[in-house]
């Protein structure tokens, strides 16, 4: 595969809404067909190839494989949130999170395509204008259960979580599926697939991750990445991108 990557780590203040950012080019002259993963994450991506003018696109959760094309000459800025973004920037919301994306007006945050020629400047960008306009009253529960939930892969229980953050399961359920479209516990099992990435790309193909056991992991790598776990781990022609990519930050 031809593609390109940066990533870059978020400044300590943004960290626990900012994943990192991250950029890909292709310049070859010929397109990429890639399959994304479910990684957990909403991602703002600003964008520009041979083939299309500038835009920007702000990604929903995924909950299954998406199968994309990254166009030929094209280059890609972007910045992945974590969830508690949507309580944090105003801006991080959209219309249906799950599988879904939007489009946002070409002069968002104020970025144009000629930030696309400089990565460092665009993340220094981006995080002035995070950090300028970010919401500093976000309910204490709500914090201590993404630093659970992020510190522990996903792999602490429900009713756990619920103890240590004092917020019932029904309520911690509510407010996921009325913001995110998806329960706690699918996402939690979301972030524990995403941790398998590094094992699978070893060619690790039993679980490290709390499952149950390996008929329970296999099943769940094959809902979330559509294969089952030899042939995401072998990522014939790098096409399965997270394997490739998010390993190697």
């Amino acid at each position: 595969m031809n593609l390109e990557y940066k990533f870059v780590k978020a400044d300590y203040h943004l960290s626990a809404f900012v994943d990192f950012f991250w950029m890909i080019t292709n310049p070859s002259d010929e397109e990429q067909e890639v399959v994304v993963l479910p990684d957990g994450r909403i991602d703002i991506m600003f964008s520009i190839s041979s083939a299309e003018p500038y835009h920007i696109m702000l990604m929903g959760l995924g909950n299954e494989p998406s199968y994309n094309v990254i166009a030929a000459q094209s280059r890609t800025f972007a910045i992945s949130f974590n969830l508690l973004a949507v309580e944090y920037i105003p801006d991080i919301h959209i219309s249906s999170f799950l599988n879904s994306a939007d489009r946002l007006p070409d002069d968002f945050w104020a970025i144009t395509v000629d930030d696309l020629n400089d990565f460092e400047g665009f993340c220094k960008k981006v995080s002035q204008k995070m950090t300028a306009m970010r919401n500093e009253n976000i309910d204490d529960r709500i914090q201590k259960l993404f630093q659970l939930i992020y510190a522990t892969n996903g792999t602490m229980p429900v009713k756990e979580l619920s103890e240590k953050v004092f917020w019932s399961s029904r309520q911690i359920n509510r407010y996921f599926n009325q913001q995110f479209g998806l329960s706690l516990k699918t996402y939690c099992n979301i972030l524990r697939f995403r941790a398998s990435f590094p094992h699978l790309k070893e060619g690790k193909l039993y679980p490290e991750q709390n499952y149950t056991d390996q008929t329970h992991f296999i099943k769940e790598v094959k809902k979330f990445a559509g294969v089952i776990p030899k042939e995401l781990s072998r990522n014939k022609g790098d096409r399965f991108i997270h394997l490739t990519t998010l390993t190697k930050k």
